[in-house]
């Protein structure tokens, strides 16, 4: 694999790497997979786009690659890549369906839109390839008469409605992949469940040692450890239990504080450093949010 990075900044890039006539708007585009000419210099090159990328896949076999892991999409699955992630072609050898579409938009599209509020909320931009989202047959249906809308407005000359247009129909596809996402996690709650247990494990263990010398665990290292994006993990978690990860490492902290605090003598700022706390006054603000008391107060009750 080339170790250099090829960096992307617009769709005009974009469009002259991959084989792509000139794209017909300057902030996105809408092709087919079938569109794309990925010469053999490419094969295995990683490139890194300061643009979103929305990519159906029905028939491919390890085409695309990034963050820590190759997917098979033969199931057919839409993936989400925000800017700035890193991602490879692995194969040349393609296996074409006319279901199959991409999008790809510049942030600046986003401006003057809903959009711009929408996107920010929507945490499966940052998800890893291996948690793309599976869609039924009644789902790709819905979601690609959007793309039609879309390949419709790009195709035609621009006016002044062409934005809000385009704008429109790309903020439903984005709310109902929200919606189906919701669904992917109500399905998948059993196989889930292995993970919610596995997390608290990973907890536990992690709050018995010494906090002192490795500091309060973060949701990143939480994933890692559990082999998924923060980012999906979280939203696991709240599915399954109602509470985010972050939500949980809390919980675990205030337990922890409340055994320490009825235990010994140590003063607040000692329990904090022993709690993995750099700054005392962050653990006494924590554990007022979620008990009611200040650790003071909370001994004293006792």
């Amino acid at each position: 694999m080339k170790n250099d990075i090829i960096s992307i900044s617009s769709i005009a890039e974009a469009h002259r790497l991959f084989g792509l006539p000139k794209p017909k708007h300057p902030l996105i585009s809408v092709f087919r997979h079938g569109d794309l000419v990925i010469e053999e210099e490419y094969i295995y090159q990683r490139f890194i786009m300061d643009l979103y990328l929305i990519s159906l896949k029905v028939n491919q076999q390890n085409v695309l690659k990034y963050g820590r892991n190759t997917y098979d999409f033969q199931e057919g699955t839409i993936v989400f890549m925000a800017p700035n992630q890193i991602f490879s072609s692995s194969s040349n050898d393609y296996t074409y369906c006319d279901e199959e579409w991409n999008i790809i938009f510049h942030p600046d599209f986003l401006h003057k839109t809903h959009l711009s509020e929408l996107i920010v909320q929507l945490d499966y931009f940052d998800y890893e390839s291996n948690e793309a989202l599976h869609l039924s047959d009644e789902e790709k249906h819905s979601l690609s008469d959007f793309v039609l809308k879309i390949e419709r407005e790009y195709n035609q000359n621009i006016d002044k409605h062409t934005h809000e247009l385009i704008a429109i129909n790309l903020e439903s596809i984005l709310k109902y992949c929200q919606r189906y996402y919701a669904r992917q996690f109500i399905t998948r709650s059993y196989a889930h469940q292995d993970y919610v247990i596995q997390f608290e494990r990973y907890l536990k263990d992690y709050f018995s040692g010494n906090l002192i010398d490795k500091g309060l665990p973060s949701v990143s290292q939480c994933g890692r450890a559990l082999n998924m994006s923060s980012h999906y993990l979280s939203d696991l978690l709240k599915a399954e239990t109602g509470k985010s990860a972050k939500e949980h490492i809390d919980l675990h902290i205030v337990n922890k504080a409340k055994s320490i605090l009825l235990q010994s003598s140590q003063s607040i700022s000692e329990v904090a450093y022993e709690l993995g706390f750099e700054y005392p006054n962050h653990f006494s603000k924590l554990f007022k949010s979620k008990t009611g008391y200040s650790p003071s107060d909370f001994r004293k009750l006792n």
